[in-house]
């Protein structure tokens, strides 16, 4: 056990939850760094109403933009500030590498200070007008918002979803993954501070740890909640989008990928080698948009994956608080258990482990989550393995000759979130992105996001857009405005 705090952040005060109690593990040693006492059900209701009543408060809802933008810029600069202890909790909860999740800290900070500024620059519309009357158009708060977040990226999440509520004028309803509700705490925290520096209702924020099946549901059941923000899995997020139809509510959905990656004949070799090794074994494979799918042109397969396989080898597999590992533990035993199946489906299905396909051995690994980075070949992509996400470090090789018929085989999947291309020519790879079906297409690139970008995902993979300029107004209501201008009544009565 260690000093982690365990309390959970209700209606603005911190307590011990109310809710069944849950370990939270570090993947790399199976040790058990805290145990806190969920949220109940009951506890969430406490959060929706007081987090209502302060949406509702004069001193939050009558603040002027660039007055809710002191707000962000406070958090952006504690979160800044506190860097190294976020990073430091999110390694230990999630396993993630130190740099990794020094770099996702540094991205919150910088999330909320992007909205801060978008805020303060954000315009309202005056609209053509059509008749003797002026027309606008302005946006408002909706009040009460759920944003539920997984495990793979947590700190980095929160601020995707925290930062667009507070701007937009409401009141927010965290929960974190079971898996890993430390760093959501610790933002939590420092969120909290800044609302009481500001002399603002801590009620606008609660964090409400525990399983998605008691805390989720009841957050996005709540009557008083009116609009959800989900990132996860796409059978939840199923289900969510079907009670936020029934209650009429707005919700997005970032959910699951099986993204491919395109090395063209004419690729920059080491850059691909080096793009498609980050879009893939970088955070263990963790990740919604990672390049899982890899379609080399057969001019180059032989040679290409043969050095892939050969670098691949050599990645180093550790714990993320070594400064040397390049491929932390997965999340939670359970998990890698997952990954493991799906390694044992591939070779039931006829594919060849060109590397991996195993747990590391050895007494520094025996008690962390670890799976060795894998390789894959001789798969059609119409296999499960192809088209089933992973979410582990684990890559499926498959040569294309005809670009028509790539585009059909990338295409022919159910998730359409991202893309990967690696070419020299512009021109090409100014089409092929076109013909791709995802949110999101890297080219000599990968695995590169910014806030000021927006992201979504197509088909399984998601609804409604993250991130960008336009990400406050998702979390407001528009309403119209009619200004008559002309002395005479309406003609009507007369």
């Amino acid at each position: 056990m260690s000093h982690h705090p365990t309390e959970i952040l209700v209606a603005g005060q911190w307590r011990r939850g109310a809710g069944a109690p849950l370990d939270t593990v570090d993947p790399a040693t199976g040790q058990v760094l805290a145990t806190l006492h969920t949220a109940s059900a009951e506890e969430v209701d406490e959060a929706a109403r007081a987090a209502a009543a302060a949406a509702a408060d004069p001193a939050w809802r009558d603040l002027l933009p660039h007055q809710r933008a002191r707000l962000l810029y406070r958090i952006a600069e504690l979160t800044e500030e506190a860097a190294d202890e976020l990073a430091a909790t999110q390694t230990a909860d999630t396993g993630k590498t130190l740099t990794e999740t020094k770099a996702l800290a540094l991205s919150a900070a910088g999330t909320f200070r992007y909205l801060a500024a978008t805020l303060e620059t954000a315009e309202e519309t005056i609209t053509p007008s059509r008749g003797p009357y002026v027309t606008m158009s302005v946006h408002e708060p909706i009040g009460v918002v759920g944003a539920i977040n997984p495990w793979n990226s947590p700190v980095a999440s929160d601020a995707q979803k925290i930062a667009p509520a507070l701007a937009a004028g409401n009141a927010v309803l965290l929960k974190p993954a079971a898996w890993t509700p430390l760093v959501s705490l610790k933002l939590g925290r420092i969120i909290t501070r800044a609302l009481t520096e500001l002399g603002l209702p801590t009620a606008l924020l609660s964090v409400l740890p525990g399983s998605g099946r008691v805390v989720g549901d009841a957050v996005v059941r709540h009557p008083l909640v009116g609009r959800i923000g989900f990132t996860g899995g796409t059978e939840t997020g199923r289900s969510i989008a079907g009670i936020a139809a029934r209650k009429l509510i707005p919700a997005s959905l970032e959910l699951g990928g099986k993204s491919p990656t395109i090395v063209r004949a004419d690729a920059d070799v080491e850059q691909a080698l080096a793009g498609v090794m980050f879009g893939i074994f970088s955070s263990s494979g963790q990740s919604c948009i990672a390049g899982s799918r890899l379609f080399v042109h057969a001019s180059l397969y032989e040679s290409f994956v043969g050095e892939i396989v050969s670098r691949v080898a050599k990645l180093r597999v550790g714990p993320g608080t070594d400064p040397d590992t390049q491929v932390g533990p997965l999340v939670h035993a359970n998990h890698r258990d997952s990954v493991a199946a799906y390694v044992d489906l591939a070779r039931s299905e006829g594919a060849e482990v060109l590397c991996g396909g195993a747990a590391p051995e050895g007494p520094a690994y025996e008690n962390g989550a670890y799976y060795l980075p894998t390789v894959l070949a001789g798969l059609a992509n119409d296999s499960r393995t192809c088209q089933e996400e992973i979410f582990g470090p684990v890559l499926v090789v498959l040569p294309y000759d005809d670009e028509d018929d790539l585009v059909e085989q990338a295409n022919d999947s159910v998730y359409g979130l991202a893309c990967g291309i690696w070419t020299r020519d512009h021109r090409a790879a100014w089409n092929l992105a076109h013909r791709i079906d995802a949110g999101t297409v890297w080219i000599n690139t990968y695995k590169q996001f910014s806030a000021s970008t927006p992201f979504s995902g197509m088909k399984d993979s998601g609804l409604g857009t993250e991130k960008g300029r336009d990400a406050i107004r998702a979390y407001q209501r528009q309403k119209s405005l009619y200004w008559g201008t002309s002395e005479a009544p309406l003609p009507w009565a007369n």
